[in-house]
């Protein structure tokens, strides 16, 4: 289920322009720390497991983010993401859904995920113990947790997430879910994204 989602060119298409959104949305913002105006003043990132059948365009590989144009300022003003989970060079998308579908596939399984999308069983198992360890413990997860009824485990993390979301598709449960965590790095997040 999660394979096929995660094979399908329109949903990171969709992801890129909710990011372009929030990036405009930005952009006409003031300087939260001066009121000065901001520039433009993205960077590259090269996001890795999209599959190679999935053609995303070179503009997928830019983040968006702004700083203050106020001489002694200067502040970095970087928007919330949906497809980007923090500095992680995997995409949110990837952390989120490979490692839920790490919770049950076989070795066999966890090598095909490996080939399609590049992640390593040590980087799944990595991204497990996060889930499970670092990520409940974080002040976002402090904050967001209550929403959930019933309560979600740490040993149900993450894999539940996207059916604790709503939507009828799984892609419009998804959207929502990275929606949310844009918020783990980017506490502003939460009121822009509707969360």
């Amino acid at each position: 289920m999660y394979l096929s989602v995660l094979q399908n060119s329109t949903l990171y298409m969709f992801l890129l322009r909710i990011d372009q959104d929030l990036a405009a949305q930005a952009a006409e913002s003031p300087c939260r720390f001066c009121g000065g105006k901001l520039d433009s003043a993205c960077f590259p990132r090269k996001p890795r497991g999209i599959p190679d059948d999935v053609d995303v365009g070179p503009e997928y590989r830019v983040r968006h983010s702004f700083c203050c144009r106020v001489e002694g300022c200067r502040r970095r003003h970087t928007p919330p993401s949906v497809r980007f989970l923090g500095s992680r060079v995997y995409l949110g998308i990837m952390v989120v859904l490979l490692t839920a579908m790490r919770q049950g596939p076989t070795p066999r399984g966890a090598r095909q995920l490996q080939a399609t999308f590049g992640a390593s069983r040590r980087t799944l198992a990595r991204w497990q113990q996060w889930w499970r360890e670092e990520f409940p413990t974080t002040k976002f997860w402090q904050r967001v947790k209550g929403r959930f009824v019933p309560p979600i485990t740490k040993a149900e993390l993450p894999g539940i997430l996207p059916d604790r979301f709503e939507g009828e598709e799984l892609k419009d449960r998804i959207v929502r879910l990275l929606k949310c965590l844009a918020g783990l790095h980017c506490p502003q997040a939460m009121e822009a994204l509707g969360f």
